[in-house]
């Protein structure tokens, strides 16, 4: 059985998880949000090894801790291949507007609808482009759990006035590529609550 733990970073409450088999000390982390040496240490104390690391998308608020992370721990990073232009510009993903220049080279782009195992931990890629241009979520199907990012919130959705954003991108990716799934599944977005995808068609005005 997955067991996902969820540390809440930086200035704007952003959500990184850390996903592990039970009983196993292997973790996916995905988007550090901040303080990558703090991530590290505290995983370190609780006996966690990181594997991987995922990006939802770029922007600052999910990627401030990356490099220091990965430095740390020896992980790879992994992000959707649409999302390399945003990765790898300040301007883009809006660390230089914030004061505090950010970029990432990531070490393995990944194509939508790839499948990826991470010691035995297997998720699929779904590409949900709208919040920016290659923002996705990663699908743990047999454990119900989607982690969707910025795409898809508890009752909203990401904004779209950002740098490669759009509103009628994020509303085709949201009906197309995670309303189809089932009702059951978790959904875990990048700020907030979880939620569950029956839950989001039934009350949020954006997935109707």
């Amino acid at each position: 059985m997955l067991k996902i733990g969820k540390i809440v970073m930086g200035s704007v409450q952003t959500n990184c998880y850390f996903l592990y088999q039970e009983n196993e000390k292997k973790i996916i982390v995905v988007d550090p949000a901040d303080r990558g040496e703090y991530l590290y240490n505290a995983f370190v104390e609780k006996g966690f090894e990181v594997a991987a690391i995922l990006l939802t998308h770029a922007h600052f608020d999910h990627i401030w801790g990356c490099n220091k992370l990965r430095e740390l721990s020896g992980a790879q990073v992994f992000a959707w291949e649409e999302e390399k232009e945003v990765c790898e510009s300040a301007k883009l993903n809006v660390s230089e507007d914030v004061g505090r220049p950010y970029e990432v080279t990531v070490d393995w782009y990944l194509k939508d609808g790839e499948k990826v195992t991470v010691e035995g931990m297997e998720f699929t890629v779904i590409g949900t482009p709208g919040h920016t241009q290659g923002s996705c979520c990663y699908y743990f199907e047999k454990d119900n759990i989607l982690i969707s990012g910025d795409t898809l919130f508890e009752g909203s959705v990401g904004r779209t006035d950002l740098p490669t954003g759009s509103g009628r991108t994020l509303s085709r990716s949201l009906k197309e590529k995670l309303m189809i799934l089932s009702n059951d599944v978790k959904v875990f977005p990048g700020h907030g609550e979880s939620t569950t995808i029956g839950e989001e068609k039934k009350y949020n005005p954006f997935c109707r």
